[in-house]
């Protein structure tokens, strides 16, 4: 019976060793996903910034944005601002989708997103 012992100790330790191969393979194939990923982020803002380098859409929202930070403190126009971001949450969700998307392309998507998705 000694005789088979060998046999199966290497039987499990090549088991083992291709396991160890397929996690080593499995965490460089993550890292180079990671990698491109966090490549292919910093290449996409860059192409925006170039893209709008000469765009006067970026300078238009902010104007549109900070209406209605300024009419709050206009005694008389803070109703109406006030009244706007009531009918803006009346509208439909692809509507508003639409204009965060917009503004995310706009501003820059990864930076909207982080400020979209933060909790309340």
């Amino acid at each position: 019976m000694i005789p088979f012992i060998g046999p199966i100790i290497e039987l499990v330790g090549s088991l083992g060793s291709s396991w160890m191969d397929k996690k080593k393979i499995e965490a460089t194939e993550k890292v180079k996903i990671a990698r491109a990923r966090v490549e292919g982020e910093i290449d996409w803002d860059i192409a925006q910034a170039r893209a709008s380098a000469n765009s006067f859409k970026d300078e238009f929202l902010v104007i549109i944005f900070t209406c209605p930070l300024v009419m709050c403190f206009i005694p008389g126009l803070e109703k109406y601002a006030v009244r706007g971001f009531d009918i803006l949450a009346t509208l439909p969700s692809w509507y508003q989708g639409l204009l965060a998307v917009m503004v995310a392309a706009s501003f820059g998507f990864r930076g909207a997103t982080k400020f979209m998705n933060r909790k309340k």
